[in-house]
Order: C-alpha cells, then structure tokens, then sequence
C-alpha cells in the first residue's frame, strides 16, 4: 500500500507532486479497474504517487434523470478491488454524515464536495473516521476562509487534512482560478492541491448538463505546479463523451501521459 499524502510530502524526493485521478463516477464493474491499470503504469513509469479517485455516487447533479451511480456497496466494492489489485490508495466523495462511516470502510480518503465544505456535521463525522480528508474548496468561498473547514477536522482529533482549489465562480456559467489561494491555503499548514478539470467546468448550462473546457487542462496544470502545489487532481476517462457524469471538463486517458510528463519537467525545473 502507497504511503499517505502526508508521507509524499515529507518523502525523499521534493521533485514530484503526488496525484489523484480517475473518473468522475464509477459507471459499471470493470472499466475502472482499465483506467486505474492505465494510470498506475503511468504514476510508476514517472515517480508520481498515485492516488486514485472515483465517486461511488453522485449525489450533486441538475437533473433528476442524471446518473448517480450503480449503487452504493457495489461501487465501494469497486474501490476497495483497485485499492487491493494495485496497491494504491483510493479517495471518494460523500455527501452526509452516515456515509463517512460507510465510505471509510472501503476508501483511504474522504473527499469533501466544494458545496458541502461547510458542513459541519459532515466534517465532523469525516473526522471521526481517522481517514485523510480532502476537502474541496468552495467556489463561493476564498482559500483563507477555509482554514475553518480545516479547524473542524483538527478539532475533532484529525490532523490529516489536505484542501483542493477548484476554481470560484464567475458570473453565472464560468469558473476562474486563483493560484495565490495555493500559497494562501498552504499557509494554514495543509498540502494543497489543483483540480484541473473541475476549475474549468461551466455550470448552468440551459440543458441541465455543466459544460467544460478541457482544452485547457494542460494550461491550469501548468500554471498550478509552476504556482507550487503539492498535488494535482483530474478526472480521466477513455472517452471523455460518453462518459456519465462531468464528460465536458475530462481529460481523455490517452492524454495523461503525455501532461504528467511536462508537469514533472515543470517541478524538476524548481527544485
């Protein structure tokens, strides 16, 4: 089993970021165990630690008929197989309470979704498990007001706290980034990471369904490892169109290496 986030960051090597990637949701019983073959041949290759990411439901989307996921213990059994098969690490969202419990039987990290980055009972209850806990940074909050989300994690006795930038809103339909929240959030003494394909999401879209602009994933990666984040997050898919949740801002799995390998030139470079 990998180490903790906590762990890459006090590692030996300071060249490298560590990485959370995978698809947005798991859609069936297999494909993921093909994404995360995938993205571990590549972590490896390139001395990245790898964590991998997928939602075992979806709880967040602007239409009753989105798809929310294959239901809850048979996803979760998806994620614990991959934690297994490949030794990694595994991260997934929750949504309330009862279901940090539920989740950190199967998971090694519980993501805190941006809208719910305020709740305390579901801080609280994500504490309690002793799992790491990301927590997303709201799009409607700044990176400095977040060191009271890490409070209620620390004071609830979890120390292993990691905050993600995922850009704040602008206007109605777009997202922006603001790298100095990288520096600012760090400063609460916490590893930060850049989601790179949520930042670019736009929202509200008159069909229901969020728009993106994943051909510029590559730009806010950049920007985010050259602004010093200790860890990048993407969602992945072999085909970003057909996937059942957040297509529009994925970056397409035949592309990830060839990013990951400009990146860690990037980071090289500012060592």
């Amino acid at each position: 089993m990998n180490a903790t986030p906590f762990d890459f960051l006090n590692g030996i090597r300071k060249d490298r970021f560590f990485l959370l990637a995978g698809p947005c949701v798991i859609e069936d019983e297999t494909s993921p165990l093909r994404i995360a073959e995938t993205l571990v041949k590549i972590t490896q290759k390139l001395s990245i630690p790898y964590i991998f990411k997928g939602s075992y439901r979806k709880a967040n989307r602007s239409r009753l008929d989105s798809f929310t996921g294959i239901g809850d213990e048979k996803a979760l059994r998806v994620l614990k197989n991959i934690r297994e098969t490949f030794g990694v690490q595994v991260v997934t969202d929750i949504h309330t309470a009862p279901e940090a419990q539920l989740a950190a039987e199967y998971v090694d990290i519980l993501q805190i979704p941006a809208f719910l980055c305020r709740q305390t009972d579901l801080l609280v209850a994500a504490a309690q498990t002793g799992k790491t806990v990301n927590i997303k940074k709201g799009q409607f909050i700044s990176g400095d007001a977040m060191r009271f989300a890490v409070e209620k994690v620390q004071q609830s006795g979890n120390n292993k706290v990691m905050l993600t930038e995922r850009g704040s809103m602008f206007g109605y339909q777009d997202l922006v980034v603001d790298y100095r929240n990288i520096a600012i959030m760090q400063a609460i003494d916490v590893p930060v990471i850049l989601d790179v394909t949520h930042s670019l999401q736009q929202p509200n879209q008159q069909a229901g369904v969020t728009g993106g602009r994943p051909e510029l994933i590559g730009l806010i990666a950049k920007a985010g490892i050259a602004a010093g984040a200790d860890g990048i997050f993407m969602e992945t898919h072999p085909d970003p169109a057909h996937a059942k949740s957040d297509g529009a801002n994925m970056l397409r799995l035949d592309k990830v290496e060839e990013l990951l390998t400009r990146l860690v030139r990037i980071r090289e470079a500012m060592v």
